[in-house]
């Protein structure tokens, strides 16, 4: 494949028009997978302070926050003061010739501004309306505001997260803002696909809450059939026997025995080939019922040895392995470098994380800088604030 994949006409969405009407990670992450795909985003912005975002820091990248600038590349700013009819009807017109709309503002503020899915797809039928909520948009909580860790904590998910014997706590990374924003990118592209066959658009929706479930999913089966609450484990799965960290001479290291198979080359690379023929480790739900036996003794036998000396030990018997790595050493990882998914914005000099996806082989590339508060109204022709 030629080098054209990297220029906006030949990826998947180029001449696709996205508003972005977002603000902080969740919705403006949508629009940054749908620009990262070939679409036009137009963010719409306050005027002055802009995207909340921009003032999350420090750390700071030429006074813009790292976080505007991870969520943002690629994207067109205009400001608007959506309280002026006047500017709020330039966006409606706007809206009327678009494919997608995307927002996560403060929720039934846009129908107040005659911006909500049922103004906007009357004068576009085509339109696809992509709203990303809290906690849903049905129910008693539909209107209710919500952060990150409030609806992690609402969810459940501090509740199987954390050490064993320490309180309960958050995933440390926005998994639920991503997330959300990934799958409204999907539920638009998803809709773009059925417009193609019927030539209407519709309205797609999600939340924080419905994506931390849907992360859940695998515990909450459980959970629905024997109503016990999961057990917390720091490193561990609560169904797979050995699949966790285990302490080294030096470190820890996360070892991954998922199968009857990998127990027994584990079992013979810690020098116990007997406990392949133990009762109580015959299969995973026994070695699962006598975990308390069998951790601390494996425990007992990795602290002998470097993480170095059991990462060359297990991977010569094909025992899947793995260091805990900081950030530094994730990023000195020959691997990292083989994928190629870390990539400059041009004229920032800022290293990201680009789109987790490639076509034929090539990685979607960063085209352009995240914008100034309403740095494209003139060439936009969007009505000046004020």
């Amino acid at each position: 494949m030629t080098d054209d994949v990297n220029n906006n006409t030949a990826l998947p969405l180029a001449g696709i028009k996205v508003i972005e009407l977002g603000q902080n990670i969740a919705g403006p992450y949508a629009g940054e997978i749908l620009s990262s795909l070939g679409a036009e985003v137009v963010k719409i912005e306050r005027p002055g302070t802009g995207d909340d975002a921009r003032g999350w820091g420090p750390p700071f990248w030429r006074g813009t926050a790292t976080t505007f600038q991870a969520m943002n590349h690629g994207k067109k700013s205009i400001a608007l003061d959506l309280k002026d009819p006047a500017q709020a009807q330039w966006l409606r017109e706007r809206a009327a010739e678009a494919d997608v709309f995307v927002q996560n503002m403060r929720p039934g503020s846009l129908e107040e501004l005659g911006l909500g899915s049922e103004a906007l797809r009357a004068l576009n039928p085509r339109l696809v309306y992509c709203s990303l909520w809290a906690f849903g948009h049905k129910g008693p909580m539909r209107l209710a505001p919500g952060y990150e860790p409030m609806v992690q904590a609402f969810a459940g998910i501090f509740s199987i997260n954390g050490a064993e014997s320490g309180p309960p706590a958050r995933v440390g990374m926005q998994v639920l803002d991503l997330g959300t924003g990934v799958w409204a990118a999907l539920g638009c592209i998803a809709a773009l696909l059925r417009r193609a066959s019927t030539g209407q658009g519709c309205v797609v929706d999600t939340s924080l809450f419905e994506t931390a479930l849907g992360w859940l999913q695998v515990m909450m089966a459980g959970f629905h059939a024997t109503g016990k609450q999961p057990e917390r484990h720091r490193s561990g799965n609560p169904n797979v026997v050995v699949f966790q960290a285990l302490p080294t001479g030096d470190g820890e290291i996360v070892v991954a025995a998922a199968n009857d198979r990998l127990f027994a080359k584990l079992a013979r690379a810690a020098g116990h080939e007997e406990w392949t023929r133990d009762e109580r480790f015959a299969s995973n739900a026994l070695r699962v019922q006598h975990k308390a036996l069998l951790i601390p003794a494996l425990e007992a036998v990795f602290r002998t040895r470097s993480t170095q000396q059991w990462l060359e030990a297990l991977e010569a018997l094909g025992i899947p392995c793995a260091p805990i790595q900081d950030f530094a050493q994730v990023l000195a990882q020959p691997q990292t470098e083989a994928i190629g998914i870390f990539q400059t914005i041009p004229g920032e000099e800022l290293r990201i994380v680009g789109l987790p996806l490639s076509f034929d082989g090539e990685r979607p590339r960063v085209r352009h800088r995240a914008p100034g508060v309403g740095e494209h109204n003139e060439a936009l022709g969007a009505k000046a604030p004020g």
